[in-house]
């Protein structure tokens, strides 16, 4: 079967976006296509694009498989998969975990196929209408690419109901009698339950977040916040946090995080499970006055679509204001966001707005790496500096234009918006240009060469304090 598209709409597929929308689509030649059968792709003009799976049902009507011509068939799925197995060994992810990301749908060339591996059984997730079709085919090649002889199906998220297909989930290859069993990463061990643990049974995508957080906890203590199996938590108490408080909805999770702590040998007095709100144990903690070294917020989706932004926002917001209050001087807050309907941009000022509301405006900012879809920033209180970005290319020198900044609130007090370029900012003699004035009286806290950052055209910039000072204002300057 052939798809035929609209005038101009063959311009994302020749820019390699594997997506066709309905709203694409022409006309159909030839008989009708099963679900997640592959068709051909055709401009108005008659110029071959693609060949992807077919969705009947689904908006996204079909899903590029490949660009070319190539027939899409067990032995194109066994290059797929060769080609991502290469790429993981590559990348050396087996040097600190048994357990990482195998397939990652479009990432790899699969569209609508996850694949993650936990020790010595795989867990896979069939997402689209050509997922489904080659299910069994990719099952029999992993088995046989990996030596993993047990593959379990975790078939049950909820797009799956946009392409007209039910929850499956069971055991697909293989022999799997206990669906609990442990991983490791980082030193540390993990029980992973894939039959009912949230999306394949853990959180892979944070494994590098854990173990950071593990080396910021020394000797402080810590506030985890949806803590689910205490990922954080136990990396935490491994690193010789001193006291860790994990916090949670669900039983089940906070019953996994305690035989957690058994298997990693952790003292058992240093951890204390609460189950209960978030929110209100966070108020809770607020009015008895608790405070803690270091907290973690890793909440739930708030917004799965853009749809959602403006109510998720107020629930970042609040969470995050509220953390800060709880923060001590010095301080820690690390904060976490998978909604896909909040990008990166947004939550950094949803979560510098917080900390302004909370009159915590002197933090350190910085950015974990990202992983998937997750937006992550660690943020230190207490100490005299304001907003940074720690992952920003040459910190010490940022180019661009220091503009006049927003509000009074985020260090405002310009004299004008006007400031001058440096002539080389490669040249660190000539690598200082002026920014803002602030008025002494309104901020006495800043000290000469002290770090800030200023929000400016909608983007946070580093600048210095004390530049010059002359007149009750202090010159500030990037560099």
């Amino acid at each position: 079967m052939k798809l035929i598209l609209n005038p101009g709409r063959e311009k994302s597929l020749l820019r390699r976006h594997p997506w066709v929308f309905a709203s694409a689509v022409q006309s159909v030649d030839g008989p009708s296509a099963a679900s997640g059968e592959t068709v051909d792709l055709f401009s108005a003009a008659g110029e071959f694009l693609a060949r992807a799976a077919y969705s009947p049902h689904s908006q996204i009507r079909a899903r590029v498989w490949t660009f070319g011509a190539e027939s899409v068939d067990r032995e194109f799925f066994q290059k797929k998969i060769r080609t991502a197995l290469a790429k993981r060994s590559a990348l050396n992810v087996q040097r600190d975990t048994d357990s990482y990301r195998l397939l990652h749908g479009e990432s790899d060339g699969i569209a609508g196929v996850i694949v993650d591996r936990y020790n010595d059984v795989l867990v896979l997730q069939s997402l689209t209408a050509g997922a489904e079709y080659w299910k069994q085919t990719i099952a029999d090649v992993l088995v046989e690419e990996t030596g993993v002889q047990n593959i379990y199906e975790r078939s049950d998220a909820d797009v799956r109901e946009l392409e007209g297909l039910k929850s499956i989930t069971g055991v697909l290859r293989g022999e799997i009698d206990n669906s609990r069993f442990a991983i490791y990463e980082h030193g540390v061990k993990f029980l992973v339950d894939v039959q009912s643990g949230h999306k394949t049974g853990f959180y892979l995508d944070q494994r590098e977040n854990r173990r950071r957080v593990g080396e910021l906890a020394k000797d402080r203590d810590v506030l985890n916040c949806f803590c689910y199996t205490g990922g954080f938590s136990i990396h935490a108490l491994a690193n010789g946090a001193k006291s860790v408080l994990s916090v949670d909805s669900s039983a089940d999770a906070l019953s996994l995080l305690e035989e957690n702590l058994k298997l990693n040998d952790l003292p058992a007095e240093r951890h204390t499970s609460l189950e209960g709100d978030v929110f209100q144990l966070l108020r809770k903690f607020r009015d008895e006055n608790r405070s803690f070294d270091m907290i973690i917020l890793d909440p739930p989706k708030f917004a799965p679509t853009a749809a959602h932004a403006e109510k998720a926002s107020r629930a970042y917001k609040d969470i995050n204001l509220l953390a800060f209050k709880l923060l001590r001087h010095g301080g820690i807050l690390v904060t976490f966001s998978c909604s896909g309907g909040v990008d990166a941009a947004l939550f950094q000022k949803i979560v510098a707005s917080a900390a302004l509301d909370a009159g915590r405006c002197r933090h350190r900012l910085g950015r974990f790496d990202r992983r998937f879809y997750a937006r992550q920033y660690v943020l230190a209180g207490g100490c005299r500096h304001d907003l940074i970005r720690f992952d920003e290319p040459n910190c010490e020198r940022s180019a661009g234009r220091a503009h006049s900044i927003h509000s009074e609130a985020r260090n405002a007090g310009t004299r004008n918006g006007r400031d001058r370029q440096p002539r080389n900012l490669d040249d660190p003699a000539e690598s200082y240009h002026r920014g803002p004035r602030l008025r002494r009286d309104r901020h006495p806290h800043l000290v000469l060469g002290q770090r800030l950052a200023v929000f400016t055209d909608g983007n946070w910039r580093i600048l210095y304090a004390g530049y010059y000072e002359r007149r009750g204002w202090t010159q500030c300057r990037s560099g």
